[in-house]
C-alpha cells in the first residue's frame, strides 16, 4: 500500500511525528538545507536582478536520492519543515528538487509537536508562502553580498580569515563603543548619608534626601565632603521627627511567556547557558523527548519566535491547573499577551510554552538530561506564572525632619504572592523592606549617622544576555541570528569572553574602525534595523525582495569601490612574548590561527617551531600533580586544564585558587559575583563552600 510522505528537517523530529501519524505515513528528514549558495564563489548574478545560483550542498546527494525515491512511491507528499522563514525556504527548495508545483497544497505547519497538533495540520495543508521565501532569500543575498564583498578586502588589507556581516559588525561596534565608554569614563564623586533610627526598639535605616526650604522639600545631591559637613552640622541628633507618612499598595504583574531572546537572556543569567547551548537544548525539547511510558513527544512549542501570544486552549489548561493546585485566588480568566501593534510575521507563532502543562518538570525529570530539565523547568514556570494574578505589596513611605534636614525611608511587605508563588528570579525578587509602624509626629532615637563617599561607576561590559537585549531593543537581527552572531565574533577573535563579559580585542577595534570609516551603513544601528523592517515587509508581501537588495547594493557598490582604492595594507605587528624558542633561541611571537592565538618562532621559514599559549598557575593538578594552566577554547571561553595534557585530562571551567579545602584538602574553585566571592570544593562528595564578601 502506498504511504503518504512527510518531510521534516531533523531525524529526531521525524521519529516523533511518525509515531503520531501511524502506519499510513512515512516521515523522513532532509537534515537541514539541501540547497544553498556555493561557498567558493559569490553565487549571485548581480546583473540578472541578483539571481541566486543555488547548488546542492556537498554531502547531501544520498539524502536527495532517498527523498526522490520515497517521493516516487508515495501517495501524497507533505513538507513539514519549521514554521518560520528558514523552514519555508527549506520546503521551497525541497519542492524544487522533487518537482512539486509551488501552487500545490503540500505545506504543513504546526507550532508544537503533539498528536493533536500534527493530525490537525495534516488535514489543512496550504500552498508555499512565497513571501516568506522571498524574505529569507533577501536576507541570504544581502548577507552574502556584505560578507563576500567586504571579507576579501579585510583579508588583503589586514589578515586572512576575517569577516564582516550585517549583524555581526553591529554587534562588534556595540561592544567596542561600550569599551571606549569604559576607558574614557571619568569617575565623579558623590556622597550619601544614612541614619540608623529606632522606634520602640525597632531599628531601621533612612537616607538623606534634601532640605526643607520655606516649607518645600528640595532634593539635594551631595557632591563633596564640604557639602556633607554642612548637612552634618545642621542635623539635630535629639530632634528626628516623622513629618509625613504615605501608605499604599502596589501590584507586580506577571511576566509574559518567553520569546526566543528573553529565553536566551534568562538562560544566560539563571543557568549560565550560552545562546548556542540554549537553542540546542530548546530544539531537543521541541522536536521530541522519549518520556517513560509515552514514547517520543515534543515538550515545548517552537523556540524561534518574537511573539508572547499563546493559544486560548493553552491559557485554559493553565487556568485549570492553577485553580486545582493553588486555588481560585491565584488566577482570573487568563492573561492575554498578544501584541496588537506588532507587524513582525513571527507574531503569527505562539510564545514559548510547554505543550502540556500537566507534564510538570518534577513528573518527567527522570526522562530529561540535567540541561533539558533546567531549561524545561524555566519555560514551564514562566508560562504558568504568566497566567497567575499579580503579587501585591503594602507600601509605606515616610519623611523624617531634623532641623529642616530631610531623610526618607521606604518599606514594603508582600501581602499576596500571586505569580511569585511559582516564578521568581534571584536578581528581581523584591524582599520585604521592613520599617516600624510610624505616625506623623513620632520622635525617633538616633543610633548612628553614617556618611559615605562614593564614585560613579563606568557602564558594565556586555554579557551574552545584555548584548541580546540591546540587539533586540535596536531591532537588529532576529531570534535565530543571535546565537550564530555571537559564535562568529568570538571565533574571528574580534572579542573575547572575560568572566562572561565581552572584551574587544585589538583586532576587533581595528576592523571596527575600518568599517566605521568606509562602511558606515553596515555598522549603523538604525540603518541595519531599517533593513530588518524591510525584510519583514517582504515577508508580508508588501515589498519586492529584488528592489530591497537593489536599493542597498546601489550605495554599497560605491563605498566598496572607494574602500578598495583608499585602504592601504595594515600591518599588525606581532606581539613578542617572553617565551624563548628552544630550537633557535629567539623570543617567540603571538600569531593568530584558525583556532585562536598560538606562539610561533619569528625565524620562520628557517625555524618552524610553534606551541600553544599557556598561562601557568601556581596550583598543582589534583590528578597527576602537574601544573594547572589557563587556556582558551576555540569559542574564546576560558577554562583550566593540566600542563600534561593529553596524558592528563583534568579540566575545569571554574577558576581554581591556591587555597585548599579546609575539609578534604582538595582543590577549591571560585565563583565571583558583584556582591560576593563563593569558594567551592571541586569534590562534589565533599560539598564544602564558603562565601567571602567583596
Amino acid at each position: 500500500m502506498q504511504k503518504n510522505l512527510v518531510i521534516v528537517e531533523s531525524p529526531a523530529k521525524a521519529k516523533t511525528i511518525e509515531r503520531f501519524l501511524g502506519k499510513n505515513y512515512k516521515v523522513v528528514a532532509s537534515v537541514g538545507h539541501i540547497r544553498d549558495l556555493p561557498k567558493s564563489t559569490l553565487g549571485i548574478d548581480i546583473d540578472k536582478q541578483f539571481e541566486p545560483k543555488y547548488i546542492t550542498i556537498r554531502g547531501k546527494g544520498p539524502v536527495i536520492k532517498e527523498l526522490k525515491n520515497e517521493a516516487k512511491k508515495s501517495k501524497k507528499i507533505f513538507l513539514a519543515t519549521d514554521p518560520d522563514r528558514e523552514g519555508e525556504a527549506i520546503s521551497w527548495h525541497l519542492a524544487y528538487i522533487l518537482g512539486i508545483d509551488e501552487k500545490d497544497k503540500v505545506r504543513v505547519e504546526f507550532n508544537e509537536i503533539t498528536k493533536d497538533a500534527i493530525k490537525n495540520a495534516i488535514k489543512k495543508p496550504r500552498e508555499l508562502d512565497l513571501s516568506l521565501v522571498d524574505a529569507q532569500q533577501a536576507r541570504r543575498v544581502l548577507d552574502r553580498l556584505v560578507g563576500y564583498k567586504i571579507s576579501p578586502l579585510l583579508w588583503r588589507k589586514i589578515r586572512k580569515g576575517l569577516s564582516a556581516g550585517r549583524v555581526q559588525s553591529v554587534a562588534v561596534k556595540l561592544i567596542c563603543d561600550r569599551e571606549n565608554e569604559i576607558q574614557n569614563f571619568i569617575p565623579e564623586e558623590y556622597w550619601s548619608i544614612k541614619a540608623n533610627l529606632e522606634k520602640d526598639k525597632e531599628k531601621f535605616d533612612a537616607t538623606f534626601y534634601g532640605e526643607n526650604i520655606e516649607n518645600k522639600e528640595k532634593k539635594i545631591d551631595l557632591k563633596n565632603k564640604s557639602e556633607v559637613d554642612r548637612i552634618l552640622d545642621k542635623i539635630d541628633l535629639d530632634n528626628f521627627v516623622v513629618t509625613n507618612v504615605k501608605k499604599g499598595n502596589k501590584r507586580r504583574n506577571p511576566y509574559p511567556p518567553y520569546t526566543t531572546s528573553t529565553l536566551q537572556q534568562d538562560a544566560s543569567k539563571k543557568l549560565g547557558f550560552t545562546t548556542k547551548k540554549t537553542m540546542i537544548v530548546a530544539q531537543q525539547l521541541y522536536e521530541g523527548i522519549d518520556i517513560k511510558g509515552e514514547g517520543s513527544v515534543g515538550l515545548i512549542t517552537y523556540m524561534r519566535t518574537d511573539s508572547t501570544r499563546v493559544s486560548k486552549e493553552a491559557i485554559q489548561s493553565a487556568i485549570s491547573f492553577i485553580k486545582e493546585n493553588y486555588g481560585d485566588k491565584y488566577t482570573n480568566n487568563g492573561n492575554d499577551y498578544t501584541n496588537k501593534s506588532k507587524k513582525d510575521s513571527q507574531d503569527a507563532h505562539e510564545g514559548i510554552r510547554p505543550t502540556d502543562i500537566l507534564k510538570t518538570p518534577t513528573l518527567i525529570r527522570d526522562s530529561l538530561t540535567q540541561d533539558q530539565f533546567k531549561l524545561y523547568k524555566m519555560i514551564w514556570e514562566r508560562f504558568l506564572g504568566s497566567q497567575m494574578t499579580p503579587a501585591v505589596y503594602n507600601t509605606i513611605s515616610v519623611t523624617i525632619n531634623s532641623n529642616d534636614v530631610l531623610f526618607k525611608s521606604n518599606g514594603s511587605k508582600l501581602t499576596f504572592d500571586g505569580f511569585l508563588r511559582i516564578y521568581v528570579t534571584s536578581d528581581e525578587e523584591e524582599k520585604d523592606m521592613k520599617i516600624p509602624l510610624l505616625d506623623i509626629g513620632d520622635r525617633l532615637l538616633v543610633n548612628k549617622i553614617i556618611p559615605n563617599q562614593h564614585f560613579t561607576q563606568p557602564p558594565g561590559r556586555y554579557t551574552e544576555a545584555s548584548l541580546i537585549k540591546i540587539l533586540e531593543e535596536l531591532g537588529i537581527g532576529r531570534p535565530s541570528t543571535f546565537a550564530p552572531t555571537i559564535a562568529t565574533i568570538l571565533s574571528r577573535d574580534y572579542v573575547n569572553l572575560d568572566k562572561k563579559s565581552f572584551v574587544p580585542t585589538e583586532l576587533g577595534f581595528l576592523v571596527n574602525e575600518l568599517l566605521i570609516e568606509y562602511f558606515k551603513d553596515i555598522v549603523n544601528e538604525e540603518f541595519t534595523a531599517e533593513l530588518e523592517e524591510k525584510l519583514d515587509e517582504i515577508a508580508e508581501g508588501n515589498l519586492p525582495w529584488v528592489k530591497v537588495v537593489e536599493d542597498f547594493y546601489k550605495d554599497f557598490a560605491i563605498v566598496l569601490k572607494k574602500a578598495e582604492e583608499e585602504i592601504e595594507e595594515i600591518e599588525i605587528k606581532d606581539e613578542v612574548s617572553d617565551v624563548i624558542c628552544e630550537k633557535c633561541g629567539k623570543n617567540m611571537v603571538v600569531k593568530h590561527g584558525r583556532f585562536g592565538k598560538f606562539l610561533a618562532c619569528p625565524g620562520y621559514p628557517e625555524c618552524k617551531n610553534t606551541k600553544a599559549i599557556v598561562d601557568e598557575l601556581d596550583i598543582k593538578c589534583p590528578k597527576c600533580n602537574g601544573n594547572l594552566v589557563k587556556r582558551r577554547s576555540k569559542k574564546g571561553r576560558i577554562f583550566y586544564g593540566c600542563s600534561n595534557y593529553p596524558e592528563c585530562d583534568f579540566v575545569s571551567w571554574d577558576e581554581p585558587v591556591k587555597e585548599r579545602c579546609p575539609q578534604c584538602k582538595g582543590i577549591m574553585v571560585i565563583k565571583r559575583t558583584k556582591k560576593e566571592n563563593k569558594l567551592n570544593c571541586m569534590d562534589k562528595d565533599c560539598g564544602y563552600s564558603e562565601i567571602k564578601k567583596v
